[in-house]
């Protein structure tokens, strides 16, 4: 993800943290500081600390169950407004795809227990209308915020997990890309009343969680229609056949020239017979640019790491081979490895469209 970076490994997935969140940190700290100096300022950064510590340990839940059905988790990465595990794929049995889902929760669940039971946290804390209170201890407070993730989770609507359990539920007397796309609705309803609510009582966390909400839940509706569309073509179909590309001896400068002349956003880089080298983005060719490295030459900053496929491979294939690497494109080649095409996720975007207005 653009803007995080890696603090470490855990359980085999890497962690990682995106910048913003530091922002929460120093924003929490100052408004605490301003109330209540310099110990309420600490207090309250250590408090973040550890409800972010059961953010993971909820993400972790459901990577580690993903795990037990063959699913891996190449990363999970700390936002201020949560955690996202990257699964590579999400179970598409609804008993696997709700035991996923419910994982998380659960976690947080056995903290709070933990919490109330073992480490003496005041009972009354389970309560969520205490959970801003600010008479209540470290603990009380840290065990209502568990209580709160738990719940708030369980609703049913994407990308919450209770979404996912309503998908799979409804999986059973639909096909998936509708129960999908009710749990979506669902999810963008909630947005929409999470928004009004943080309008009127003028608070912009609100407002950030429903847009965050709004855009995930269109986001897994777009993403399961595609799949969906993906399993029924080929490579072949969606592949990009026309398209001008790069020698390595090119420059940034040359690359940024080809940007203008053409609407391509990603350009493959050729040997001379035609072999793919890599694959240079527009964002590589503008962040270039502006550090004043247009004389660099492209081999230099081109993304080597691109998959490669046969014009017969499954279009779903090509859809996890992009999503598992995060690679701007797959390459379609010929035996030999010659490029004779690829694709990317705006051709996969709009294959959907057209197909999917022409289901309809």
């Amino acid at each position: 993800m653009t803007w995080s970076f890696s603090i470490g490994r855990l359980f085999g997935s890497e962690l990682r943290v995106h910048a913003t969140f530091f922002l929460l940190l120093l924003w929490v700290g100052l408004v605490a500081w301003a109330d209540g100096g310099w110990p309420a300022a600490v207090e309250n950064i250590l408090f973040v600390g550890a409800l972010f510590a059961c953010v993971v340990a909820h993400e972790f839940g459901h990577a580690l169950t993903a795990r037990r059905y063959g699913i891996r988790t190449p990363d999970v990465t700390l936002l201020p407004i949560g955690g996202l595990a990257r699964l590579e794929a999400m179970p598409e049995k609804p008993g696997q795809e709700i035991l996923v889902a419910l994982a998380g929760p659960a976690v947080n669940v056995v903290i709070w227990a933990a919490l109330v039971l073992i480490l003496g946290a005041e009972t009354w804390a389970a309560s969520l209308e205490n959970l801003a209170d600010p008479e209540a201890s470290f603990l009380a407070r840290l065990a209502a915020v568990n209580l709160f993730i738990a719940v708030f989770n369980l609703l049913p609507a994407f990308p919450m997990d209770g979404g996912r359990v309503l998908r799979a539920a409804l999986s059973a007397v639909t096909d998936r890309v509708q129960a999908t796309r009710i749990a979506a609705y669902a999810g963008q309803a909630l947005a929409f009343g999470l928004g009004l609510l943080g309008l009127v009582g003028g608070n912009p966390v609100l407002l950030l969680i429903a847009f965050f909400v709004f855009i995930a839940a269109g986001a897994e509706s777009n993403d399961v229609a595609m799949r969906d569309l993906a399993r029924r073509m080929q490579a072949r179909d969606a592949m990009i056949t026309t398209f001008d590309s790069l020698s390595p001896e090119d420059t940034v400068g040359a690359a940024g020239k080809a940007l203008i002349r053409t609407t391509q956003g990603e350009f493959p880089v050729l040997d001379a017979e035609g072999r793919l080298l890599g694959v240079l983005t527009r964002n590589a060719i503008f962040q270039e640019s502006a550090e004043g490295h247009a004389t660099r030459r492209v081999t230099e900053v081109m993304q080597t790491d691109i998959p490669a496929v046969s014009l017969a491979t499954g279009l779903e294939t090509v859809f996890d081979a992009m999503h598992r690497q995060n690679a701007p494109a797959v390459a379609v080649v010929r035996e030999g490895g010659y490029l004779i095409g690829y694709v990317t996720r705006e051709n996969l975007g709009e294959l959907m469209v057209l197909n999917g207005r022409r289901g309809r």
